[in-house]
């Protein structure tokens, strides 16, 4: 369950491809139930969201799947953030635009 809805529902089949990848790997795709509340983002950035909480659930059950998880990637967060917006400019880079005359 994510956000009280099937996860087939909530994500498309890309997504739901990128939400399941931990538990392919690690055979619990039919052992474990998860319920879980994501927001804000896209449904990219709370698909991989989703795969890191589950990674990191697997982790806790099982120690022995840290070392194939982290060469995967999936018990890292993705620390990307929009960039503030400095004084002076219209956005975090862009500059109002210049005028010779």
């Amino acid at each position: 369950m994510v956000n009280n809805e099937r996860l087939e529902d909530y994500f498309s089949e890309d997504r739901l491809a990128i939400v399941t990848q931990p538990l392919k790997l690690t055979s619990h795709i039919k052992d474990l139930d998860f319920s879980i509340l994501v927001k804000g983002g896209g449904s990219q950035g709370q698909a991989e969201a989703v795969r890191l909480g589950v990674a990191r659930a697997l982790i806790i059950l099982d120690k022995d799947t840290m070392p194939t998880m982290k060469a995967k990637g999936w018990n890292t967060r993705d620390d990307r953030r929009k960039e503030r917006k400095k004084p002076g400019l219209k956005k975090a880079r862009r500059a109002p635009q210049w005028s010779k005359r």
